[in-house]
């Protein structure tokens, strides 16, 4: 009962007060009338809460997400489903899913009496700028009497999952693995035999070429036994995303590191397309799939599944170097050649000379700096205003920096704010003194002297080494990239 009394709403508070109020005034006044009058108002919320609580609705409940995995900045539709599985039509009902707050307001509907049997259908749309794992519900269900009085709240105990994974871009075909044929397409064959003595045949077959017949193993076996052909060899492809929070600035949807797990996701979607092998690893070691999956095996679909999981999921590292992923890639691929593409924050010189040391287990190798900077593009194409934590408000009564405008020009705050804000590029400006000096226009940004150099160790090493990051579309880059890696740098 004190479940239930807590369930009482405002008016059946006020309802319960007003009766107490009227039945302690008849008792003091001596009004008989009175006090039949608060009783009947202390009693009608008291009855209401009786009545709900005694009442046994068995309604289920069940969601579906379309679909459970959506990119970011895409909606995604939850289908609600109410079953009066009961004998007894259901009251008013209002339902009421929990949400998190990154995917919007939790939505609310006040479902009408169900009849025995029926069954409500509702849906309602989620939409998240961040990549993650997003837990929807449980459902909860609200019942109220016919007056207002009580309402008591139902929850469901299971729950569904929405992942979203990082928004990927198509890419251009490339010719990063340096293969003469193709773009992307070349395939490296591998003999299934070492010598005539390791030779691994197999049975006959209606159609082989007779020429193949191993005859030792026919001998050895009793049947005819063939030298297995050349076996197909997928390409093979890591690639190497930089985590570390040192390595990034600012965060946020349109933040360096986002750029790079998206761009990273653009990239595996794109090789396992092409039929390559693809593998993630981060520079705290970990690798996916696992180093203890031979020859990258698995179903493109199924990687491409579990790579975008993986990312939906990754965060940043507390690591400084970048040893744990050069130890990881030394030890998983055993010297075998394949294309390493990398993402990049942030190095510094002994950290560029790890990831230089990479180089010599890679057939091919590419790295993207992703630094800030450029004007971010959003999902239209369309460059944001909004550029390196600056923007400008334009108006009369805003400042160029944001705030407030100061006094008319006739006063002498208004003079002191004309003559120290920093004048348009190529304008002429006037010292206290009178005397006008003209200003060049403003040298674009000088480039990150650390993060130059950081690249020139690269490319010294062998790698094809670009800058990146928000505002940098990455198709232009992955066609740069294979300018650069298969003609050479200019």
């Amino acid at each position: 009962m004190r479940t239930a009394l807590s369930g009482l709403t405002t008016r059946g508070r006020s309802f319960l007060a007003a009766g107490m109020a009227a039945a302690v005034c008849a008792y003091v006044l001596g009004q008989a009338d009175l006090l039949r009058v608060g009783m009947l108002l202390a009693a009608l919320p008291l009855v209401c809460v009786l009545v709900l609580y005694r009442t046994r609705y068995r309604v289920a409940g069940s969601r579906r997400l379309s679909p459970a995995r959506v990119t970011v900045r895409s909606e995604a539709r939850v289908h609600l489903r109410v079953d009066n599985v009961s004998r007894l039509p259901t009251g008013l009902l209002m339902l009421e899913d929990r949400v998190p707050y990154v995917l919007g307001p939790r939505p609310r509907f006040v479902l009408d009496r169900v009849e025995p049997g029926g069954r409500r259908e509702v849906s309602y749309r989620v939409r998240s700028d961040m990549r993650g794992s997003f837990p929807l519900g449980p459902l909860q269900l609200r019942l109220t009497d016919p007056f207002g009085m009580c309402e008591l709240t139902r929850s469901f105990s299971t729950y569904d999952t929405l992942t979203v994974v990082p928004r990927t871009v198509p890419l251009p075909a490339a010719r990063l693995t340096g293969d003469a044929t193709g773009y992307g397409d070349g395939r490296h064959r591998s003999l299934a035999l070492a010598g005539e003595d390791d030779v691994i045949p197999r049975g006959y077959r209606h159609g082989d070429d007779v020429r193949r017949v191993h005859w030792r193993s026919t001998a050895r076996y009793g049947e005819l036994m063939v030298r297995r052909e050349e076996q197909p060899q997928k390409a093979r492809c890591t690639v190497l995303l930089d985590t570390r929070r040192s390595a990034y600035a600012g965060s946020g949807p349109d933040s360096p590191f986002e750029w790079a797990v998206s761009a990273a996701a653009s990239v595996c979607v794109h090789l396992l397309e092409r039929g390559y092998a693809v593998r993630l690893l981060t520079d705290t070691g970990t690798m996916v799939p696992g180093p203890e999956s031979i020859g990258f095996a698995g179903d493109p679909s199924d990687t491409a599944g579990l790579l975008l999981d993986t990312l939906a999921l990754l965060e940043h590292s507390e690591q400084e170097g970048m040893s744990y992923a050069y130890d990881m890639l030394r030890g998983a691929l055993g010297g075998q050649e394949g294309l390493l593409v990398a993402f990049l924050g942030e190095l510094d010189e002994e950290q560029a000379v790890t990831v230089a040391r990479m180089r010599q287990r890679t057939n091919k190798a590419v790295a993207f700096r992703s630094v800030s900077g450029g004007a971010s593009v959003g999902g239209d194409g369309q460059q944001d205003p909004y550029r390196g934590g600056e923007f400008m408000v334009e108006g009369a009564g805003m400042t160029a920096a944001g705030g407030p405008a100061g006094p008319g020009p006739g006063s002498a705050h208004g003079a002191q704010a004309t003559a120290t804000a920093p004048a348009p590029p190529g304008t002429a400006t006037e010292t206290a003194d009178g005397t006008r000096t003209a200003e060049a226009p403003d040298a674009p940004d000088a480039p990150d002297a650390q993060g130059e150099e950081s690249l020139r160790v690269l490319r010294e090493a062998g790698w094809t080494a670009l800058d990146g990051g928000p505002g940098r579309a990455m198709p232009e880059l992955w066609q740069q990239a294979d300018e650069v890696t298969v003609r050479g740098p200019q």
